[in-house]
């Protein structure tokens, strides 16, 4: 069928403007193609601006680190739905370009599906890896998990994936930094220097080749250039502190001034005393009331931090007139640890902080207590922190209404000393050696 009869036949054909339509039609990508390719691109764009601005140890940079992560994620997710959708529809003639042309953007073309693909996978290699055992989720919302059989390597091995994975990443993101700008330069040569082969119409329909001032070029570039502004300021959200309300504590606790010695609250005012029933002579024991709490406050390149500690239970024998006698146990779930962020409190679970795999649970054992007057008193005993043991003393005010108790303290724990922080944090540039462990409470006695 020659294109008189074509055009006879085919109402679509009536005239040379709609056969130019449709030419252009067919040069160009479909309309997915041309999304993908435009969501990727400001992803990765995006990517390049996030990475330079995660240098350092700081709460910044972990939150950059964390979107960084979920970008990385949804380019490899994109990439491969592009890759089907290639596999499956056939992409438009090259335009008319010389040899070198065509082996080079062949080339430029399938590197990119390679870096889209392999820079994840790396990423995802390391952060499994990785002795901070951070969990991923997407967004902060959808949990991904580590790499299968990764992060249960032997500590040797895990530490050579990291390595490998690590200089892996970087060389590749150099990589991907060059082959941006090769891609750019030569659409942007043909857009500008050779209209006879259109390159930018392929994905900005309606281009016209040699136009300099090509308003879909223009708005690529402003994009561009608002999406690299805007990563390049972007400050995710940080979450510095432990859920306000503490709600249901999920601990089954015995006594009031058992929780003195592990928990940090800041300084607590000194209550008054209240009406006293006849003090005991004998321990007696308490059970604590819903809605104490038991938390502890540091710093992180000098940004606050605070959190608390959602399980925990103590057996409590005490009373005022038998210090001699009185008791404290207290056993914290390290596991319950919590700073109001998912990502932070999963690294702070893992070998370089608690290492709960190993040891779920703190201790802090009193056996002496001394009274300093005014309902002020200080409980001298050991806390048990993985492994380690340490004399601590505690003080804490104490007011008894009846049998009614109300207690708060604090004290501060060297971390150093239990060995809390290892690595790149064991030393207290970054994290300070000193945690203040605070608590507040009420505890009731049984009746006589």
């Amino acid at each position: 069928m020659n294109r008189n009869r074509l055009r006879r036949h085919s109402p679509a054909m009536a005239n040379p403007g709609d056969e130019r339509l449709l030419h252009e039609a067919q040069a160009r990508y479909s309309v997915a193609a041309i999304v993908l390719h435009w969501a990727i691109a400001a992803l990765v764009l995006a990517q390049l601006m996030l990475a330079s601005r995660m240098g350092g140890r700081t709460p910044e940079a972990f939150a950059l680190m964390q979107l960084h992560k979920s970008i990385g994620l949804t380019i490899l997710l994109l990439t491969i739905v592009r890759l089907g959708w290639r596999l499956t529809h056939r992409p438009p003639p090259m335009p008319p370009l010389t040899r070198w042309e065509r082996i080079l953007a062949r080339a430029v073309h399938v590197a990119f599906y390679i870096l889209t693909i392999a820079l994840p996978l790396t990423g995802w290699l390391m952060v499994s890896s990785s002795r901070l055992a951070v969990p991923t989720r997407l967004f902060g919302v959808v949990p991904w998990p580590h790499a299968p059989g990764v992060a249960t390597l032997p500590p040797a091995q895990k530490a050579m994936a990291f390595g490998a994975s690590q200089t892996g990443h970087a060389a590749l993101a150099w990589i991907a930094m060059a082959l941006v700008a090769v891609h750019v330069a030569g659409a942007l040569k043909h857009q500008l220097l050779a209209p006879g082969a259109p390159v930018l119409t392929r994905m900005a329909p309606g281009a016209k080749a040699g136009r300099w001032l090509e308003p879909r070029l223009g708005a690529v570039l402003l994009g561009a250039l608002m999406l690299a502004t805007a990563a390049g300021l972007a400050s995710p959200p940080f979450s510095a502190h432990a859920p306000a309300s503490p709600g249901v504590a999920q601990y089954a606790v015995r006594g009031a001034a058992a929780t003195a010695d592990v928990v940090a609250f800041g300084n607590a005012p000194t209550p008054p005393l209240a009406r006293r029933a006849p003090p005991s002579t004998e321990p007696l024991p308490w059970t604590v009331s819903d809605g104490a709490r038991l938390s502890f406050a540091t710093a992180w390149s000098g940004e606050p931090i605070t959190g608390r500690f959602t399980r925990w239970r103590a057996q409590i024998h005490f009373s005022p007139a038998a210090l001699d006698r009185s008791k404290v146990v207290v056993s914290v779930d390290l596991r319950s640890v919590d700073t109001g962020n998912v990502q932070r409190d999963e690294a702070l679970r893992g070998p370089d902080w608690f290492d709960v795999a190993a040891r779920r649970s703190a201790t802090f054992a009193a056996t002496r207590f001394e009274s300093l007057g005014e309902g002020r008193y200080v409980a001298h005993g050991v806390l048990t922190l993985r492994g380690a043991e340490r004399r601590l003393s505690v003080p804490f005010h104490l007011r008894i209404d009846g049998l009614v108790a109300k207690a708060s303290g604090e004290a501060d724990v060297d971390r150093t000393a239990f060995t809390v922080g290892q690595g790149e944090f064991a030393a207290t540039d970054q994290v300070p050696g000193a945690v203040k462990v605070t608590f507040r409470l009420t505890a009731r006695a049984p009746p006589a």
